[in-house]
């Protein structure tokens, strides 16, 4: 995986202590007052989103940390450099989609798993599709070296003689993928819930059958510490009973933990007629503040929410322009149910990101690249205008720009890049449903061509 190191501090820890650490580490956990969590750059574990840390692991151990009343510190690092912070003592856990198995046995001790993730045969879309395992033989498959897919392989070797493949090195799954995509492998066999993050990256490849062996996905916690042991086994059990778990584990390894539906024309029709009259005049007064088209910023608005005043994301984003907590304090927001508060404020936001994208780029890749970051993170969409421009684009047009974004979910190119792992796919389609939307909003309202921005910020009555 990524070769990303650094700490990222995600909460506060409590106050130290002046006496020796306890023997046990739960006990050395709770007197310095933080978790430290070992993990990788990637999908399904740990990356930073629009709104800072995301990924399943992260999430897990920040619900952790909680219960056990500490902070968290996460020290992000390269895969191969898990078991050493763990071994060295400068990880408590190790949290990173892991299977423990031989590899793992001299550094610590498994944590019972808390799900499962299935191995997939991966093929070309309008090729052969295998779907049975005795379809398989004689197939070129490629799959990682001393990976989970390859020991599985073996395992089914034995009543199917005839499979045979090529062990791929360096970049994860992304190696058997690429040698699929290329042409040099028949299909490919890969770990399901990194495939369902990277299929956007491979429009043309496709899961052709599941194989009949699951890989066992669980923490690692240090040889010594039975106590951190159980109490995480405790948590796990907690989240399973009340059904926490399973829904973390749709939202977070599906890619929905943050999904809007996608209403249809006719829905959408029939938003502009039910729910928009009420809207449209504070779209219109945000318009005249920022200088932004209010179509554009009603576009926004039900991309969001579907202009719905009470929408609420998994993730804590709130109103019709669905802002985070944090973002809406930064914005002056006392109450985010308030449409009118909401609205002005994500007018201002996107404003705000728009005057952080250099000047010298021209309306309307100006907007739509500021629309991106509005998704993705100013800090992703720089790395995807890096890698335009590494690739012979020019950073400053949307639509080279938009053809390199779901690169940053592919490890042979985020690993090269400043800011790692991000679902570079979403602002594509982010921003391609706004322009959806904002077209059917000329046609149904009318008012001209829309200019991005309409004018100069004008004045507000009595300023």
């Amino acid at each position: 995986m990524s070769a990303i190191l650094g700490l990222v501090v995600v909460a506060a820890g409590l106050a130290g202590c002046t006496h020796p650490p306890a023997p046990d580490v739960l006990e050395r956990i709770r007197e310095r007052g933080e978790l430290r969590v070992a993990t990788i750059n990637g999908p399904t574990s740990y990356y930073v989103g629009a709104h800072g840390p995301e990924g399943l692991e992260f999430v897990l151990s920040r619900a952790f940390a909680r219960e056990l009343g500490v902070g968290l510190i996460y020290p992000v690092a390269d895969e191969r450099a898990l078991r050493a912070e763990l071994v060295s003592g400068r990880a408590d856990l190790a949290a990173a989609q892991l299977t423990f198995g031989d590899a793992w046995r001299a550094a610590g001790r498994a944590v019972a798993p808390y799900g499962d993730s299935p191995h997939v045969v991966v093929y070309r879309k309008g090729g052969q599709r295998p779907v049975r395992l005795r379809s398989l033989e004689r197939l070129r498959i490629a799959v990682e070296a001393d990976s989970t897919q390859l020991r599985a392989l073996r395992a089914l070797r034995t009543a199917h003689p005839h499979l045979d493949w090529q062990e791929t090195a360096g970049l994860a799954v992304e190696g058997p993928l690429a040698q699929l995509n290329a042409g040099k492998a028949d299909v490919a066999v890969v770990d399901g819930h990194e495939f369902a993050f990277l299929s956007p990256v491979y429009p043309n490849l496709g899961i052709a059958m599941v194989l009949p062996l699951k890989r066992p996905v669980q923490w690692i916690v240090g040889r010594r510490a039975e106590g951190l042991q159980a109490s995480a086994e405790a948590f796990f059990a907690r989240l399973r009973a009340s059904g926490e778990l399973a829904q973390l584990l749709h939202g977070e390894l599906t890619g929905d933990a943050q999904s809007v539906r996608l209403d249809t024309t006719r829905e959408f029709s029939g938003h502009i007629e039910a729910r928009l009259p009420s809207l449209q005049p504070l779209f219109e007064q945000a318009s005249l503040e920022t200088g932004l088209d209010w179509r554009l910023l009603a576009a926004l608005g039900y991309q969001e929410s579907q202009w719905n005043p009470r929408a609420e994301s998994p993730n804590g984003a709130q109103g019709v322009m669905m802002l985070m907590a944090d973002t809406a304090a930064s914005l002056g927001v006392s109450d985010p149910w308030d449409a009118r508060e909401n609205i002005f404020a994500g007018a201002r936001y996107i404003t705000q990101m728009r005057d952080k994208i250099p000047a010298r780029i021209p309306e309307p890749d100006r907007t739509w690249l500021a629309l991106a970051a509005y998704n993705v993170g100013l800090g992703h969409l720089e790395d995807a205008r890096v890698l335009t421009q590494m690739r012979g684009g020019n950073p400053d047009r949307w639509t080279e720009v938009r053809a390199q974004l779901p690169l940053l979910a592919d490890e042979h190119w985020y690993s090269r890049l400043k800011r790692g792992y991000a679902r570079g796919w979403e602002p594509v389609q982010f921003v391609d449903r706004i322009q959806q939307f904002l077209n059917v909003l000329v046609w149904r309202r009318g008012g001209g061509i829309v200019g991005i921005p309409t004018s100069t910020p004008a004045e507000q009555p009595g300023a």
